[in-house]
């Protein structure tokens, strides 16, 4: 029988949130190159956006670096859990300067283990999607 993972271990936990949060700030700044280091150098990462599908880093990159910034926002309830020692998502509601909609994030973080000081102890975004609420049919 294989033993459940532990949930929300304190340390990981922390690690996950500040890495979060640094990608936030970056998100914000338009500060590219601490995006693209907090997400997977892999053919495997994409991010779904609110107008885009983008399979692998490349792409990923290539959007970044033609959009100009993202819509400034402020975040609402975010909800981040960490399975085990190596996985952990990340699920936040945000709301667009001068909008009404509500924008939901969706975020897969996966454990690589840290290379420098300051690489969040090696969390990085495999997998994110972006969306806002709409009419739902």
């Amino acid at each position: 029988m294989i033993a459940a993972p532990e949930i929300n271990d304190p340390a990981l936990l922390a690690e996950v949130t500040a890495a979060f949060h640094a990608y936030e700030r970056a998100l914000m700044a338009d500060d590219i190159a601490v995006m693209d280091a907090l997400f997977h150098d892999a053919p495997t990462t994409n991010r779904f956006g609110v107008g885009e599908v983008l399979w692998g880093i490349d792409a990923i990159r290539d959007f970044r670096k033609g959009r100009g910034g993202s819509p400034q926002r402020r975040l609402g309830q975010v909800a981040i859990t960490v399975y085990g020692s190596h996985c952990a998502t990340a699920d936040a509601e945000f709301f667009r300067d001068n909008s009404v909609r509500r924008g939901r994030q969706s975020q897969t973080w996966v454990k690589f283990g840290a290379s420098e000081p300051d690489d969040f102890g090696g969390w990085k975004i495999v997998s994110a999607h972006v969306s806002l609420e709409g009419d739902s049919h």
